[in-house]
């Protein structure tokens, strides 16, 4: 059975863009369903995004994720259908609120009310993608003056995925979105989490099917598997220490309270190295999985029976031929 497959790329350091077209199409060409380019406070995903629409056909190009501050809601419609018409119809809308410490000390906006500006956004996108005047009227937005796009988007409508965590936002995620991109769920609670979601996409008179479920980790095609999973561990890290509560706030909801205490008091006398020690590898392994291709086929497999629709992966690069061919046993 083919799955349905994409690989991301990073926002920060070094960059090699020959590189990540060359990936992107290896990628295309083994049958990978979609590629998302990330965006905090390194580089801007549009641009890569553009090089990418150029130089591929088939494999949808989406952004995982653009934040609801940074750029208003017709400047993102905006990115949007032009890389649409670039593509020829490929791009996917990966939208998110970051997190306050981003919003607030990157980009200076007061980060609140951030589910209802979400929302907004939502609706602000697909009216202009429609093509209608844009007369809106909500808590955060008021547009009066019936502004349209100046040109005809390819599609006047574009999948939007929402990447969301705590229990409101993935409520309103179940009411409003094309696609769901959950965070920081161990494989032991993805089912339950999945199912939950569904009946929340139900409850809100949907197809509880209808929704695309992102895997919220990565598997990745490696021999070097502790390599792997030390960049896993500093993710985690990071983000149960520098990127507010709402990351400590979810693995401590699935029972792992003591693990980011631990985490942060290690952070904290430590630095860095010392919280990215104290991060388990049981932990890290039920969130970003490495191994053997024949074992990423089984996390894989394990992964869609929870009910994951599209699943990220990552493949060594070491050896191109190598890679292209994992990549295809991956799809299946």
């Amino acid at each position: 059975m083919t799955r349905q497959l994409s690989i991301s790329f990073n926002w920060q350091g070094s960059v090699d863009y020959d590189a990540a077209l060359t990936r992107v199409r290896m990628a295309e060409d083994a049958g990978v369903d979609t590629a998302w380019v990330a965006e905090a406070w390194g580089r801007d995903c549009f641009t890569l995004l553009a090089l990418m629409a150029r130089d591929t056909r088939r494999i949808h190009l989406g952004t995982g994720i653009v934040n609801t501050y940074s750029r208003t809601p017709a400047a993102l419609a905006q990115h949007f259908a032009t890389l649409d018409e670039l593509s020829g119809g490929r791009m996917l809308i990966g939208l998110g609120t970051s997190g306050h410490r981003v919003i607030e000390h990157w980009h200076g906006v007061p980060f609140q009310p951030s589910l209802t500006r979400l929302r907004e956004y939502v609706e602000i996108i697909r009216l202009i993608l429609r093509g209608e005047p844009l007369h809106y009227a909500g808590k955060v937005f008021t547009l009066q003056r019936g502004f349209r796009l100046r040109f005809q988007p390819v599609r006047d409508s574009i999948p939007i995925f929402i990447a969301s965590l705590t229990p409101k936002s993935v409520a309103q995620t179940a009411r409003i979105a094309d696609g769901w991109m959950p965070v920081l769920i161990p494989l032991s609670h993805l089912r339950q989490e999945i199912q939950r979601f569904r009946g929340l996409v139900q409850q809100a008179g949907r197809d509880p099917h209808g929704v695309t479920i992102r895997s919220p980790g990565s598997v990745t095609v490696t021999h070097d598997v502790e390599k792997a999973r030390q960049e896993g561990k500093a993710h985690i890290a990071f983000y149960l220490t520098n990127m507010g509560d709402y990351y400590r706030e979810q693995l401590t909801r699935m029972g792992h309270e003591d693990t980011v205490a631990t985490v942060r008091q290690a952070w904290a006398a430590g630095g860095h190295s010392a919280g990215i020690a104290a991060v388990p590898d049981s932990l890290v392994d039920s969130l970003f999985f490495a191994g053997s291709v024949e074992a990423c086929v089984e996390r894989l497999q394990a992964q869609a029976e929870a009910g994951i629709d599209m699943h990220t992966v990552q493949v060594a690069m070491d050896d191109p031929q190598t890679a292209a061919r994992d990549l295809a046993t991956l799809v299946g």
